[in-house]
Parts: structure tokens; sequence; C-alpha cells
């Protein structure tokens, strides 16, 4: 085994003295987003479209944890700007997308000690990591050196973690997740009977909210009622366009093998109807087939 030999590192700023530019780095960061060190992540999308708020640079993914990253990179020192974007970046996508955890991620070549201190204020209610970015050139080579100086993931669980209702009846239901969840699942169960061969009913459990024919449960999809928002599960193997799909329309989604985790929202049914009709329809094919 050859022995390890010393050699020496300049440090490189590629804001100003690198022919590297921040699109590079975008790139290379999408191409392996491991070489951040949080882990087995994945590019789920490059430069994402934020409503009035410009570009998220990258958002990763931790499939294992459920768990997406909001990055945002800029060359040379962080200033409030940069990092109130990056803030208000993790805050759109968690509110767009509550099932999962959200993580805000500051990359930059220089935190100074004033705004980590800011910083330190922010990770008390905000998930929040900030690494600082160390370019070295050694030789004809360069070298990425991504430094964690703050780490706080401590996650808010919008809405998960409440008891559901020790009941099984239409009313405990209501009494937790209130009319307008109900009203969703029962325009869902409308949009399913209209492809279902042998109409189906809601069938009221402990924990969830199943079909049934009037004889056998028929969980072939179901429902879990949370008080801002209800879990569509599809059990059925609808192919593997749908959670792409899904995503473009703005729903939710998490796949576990042919297996379906849908976020339904009461805000934004009315525009995803249309799909969500196509989507129930699917599972209902796939089963009767």
């Amino acid at each position: 085994m050859n022995e390890l030999k010393y050699a020496k590192h300049e440090r490189l700023w590629l804001k100003t003295d690198s022919p590297f530019n921040e699109n590079w780095l975008q790139e290379l960061i999408a191409d392996d987003p491991t070489i951040l060190g949080l882990g087995q992540l994945e590019l789920l999308q490059s430069e994402r479209t934020q409503d009035r708020a410009g570009r998220l640079d990258l958002l990763l993914v931790d499939p294992q944890k459920n768990r997406r990253y909001e990055v945002e990179i800029m060359l040379g020192a962080a200033d409030p700007s940069h990092i109130m974007r990056c803030i208000e970046y993790w805050d759109i996508e968690r509110r767009r997308y509550p099932f999962y955890d959200h993580v805000a991620v500051l990359v930059a070549e220089d935190i100074t000690g004033r705004y980590l201190n800011l910083l330190g204020l922010f990770a008390g209610s905000i998930p929040l990591i900030v690494i600082q970015l160390n370019a070295l050139k050694i030789g004809e080579h360069i070298v990425l050196d991504f430094v964690q100086v703050l780490n706080q993931t401590s996650l808010r669980r919008d809405d998960t973690t409440q008891a559901t209702p020790r009941g099984s009846t239409r009313e405990a239901w209501l009494t937790y997740a209130g009319e307008m969840i109900l009203g969703l699942i029962d325009q869902m169960l409308l949009m399913t009977n209209e492809k279902a061969t042998v109409k189906l009913q809601l069938n009221y459990l402990k924990q969830y909210i199943g079909l049934k024919d009037g004889a056998r449960s028929r969980n072939f999809i179901y429902f879990v009622p949370r008080t801002k928002f209800v879990y569509l599960q599809v059990m059925e193997d609808i192919g593997e366009s749908w959670p792409a799909r899904l995503e473009e329309a703005g729903i939710p989604v998490t796949q576990d093998g042919s297996k379906l985790q849908i976020t339904i929202e009461p805000d934004g049914f009315a525009k995803q109807e249309v799909i969500i009709r196509e989507l129930l329809h699917a599972a209902v094919a796939s089963y009767e087939a």
C-alpha cells in the first residue's frame, strides 16, 4: 500500500480568483448531491420556480427519510438578502408540500461571525444547515471542501403527529378532521364510483377510512384524514409516470414500490380535480383488471 504524501494547497475564492462560476458549482452538486456531506441525497429539481420569489437553486431529497433540502448557493460572502431568500424558499416549499420534512441549506464561501450568530437565532425555529465551501487548489486540481458550520435539523411535522380518533364512525372522524376534509373524501368516493363496476361505500375504521362493497373491504385505495389535509393511499400499480405527473400538478406524492401516498389539500382540490379523477379511475381499472 502506497503511503500518503503531503501536497501543499492554495485557497481559491471561486467568486474572484477562479474560472469556475456559480452555474458550474450548481451543476456539480446537481450531478452528485452527496458531495455536500448530507447523506445519500438525490436531485429533484434545479432552478425551481417559486411564485413571485425567483428560483430555488437546488431541491434535493432524501427518499429514506422523506426529507427535502432547499439549497441556495452563493459564491463569496453570505449577505442578508441571500439568507432571507434561502429561508423564504424553504417556507414556500414546506407550505406547498407539508407531508415532507424540509431543511433550508445555505452554501457560501464565507460565513462571517456576525451572520453566523444571526443564523443561529433562526435555527431555533427553522430546520437549517449552513455550509462553508472551501475551494482548494492542489497542483493542477481543484478540491471542494464542504464544511458544516451550523446544523439544526429539528423539523416541524405539520399536523402529522396528531392522534386519530378512537372510534370507527363518520361522526368520530368529523369531530377530528372536520366537514371540509370529509367532504373531500366524499368527492373522491364519487369519482371512484364513476369507474367502479360495483359501487363502493366508505368504511370508517380507527386509523383510516377505507372502501367496502357492502360485504367485503376493497382497500385498493384508502384515506387517512388529518385536520388540514387528507392522505390518499393508492395500493395498486398504476404506472411509473404518475409520481412525476402529480408533482407537476403541485400535488405532494411519495412512493414505496408501486404504492403511492398523495397529499390532498382543500385549497388546491378544485384546480387538481381533473388529475385526481384520472388517478382514481386508473386505480379502479388496475384493481378490476
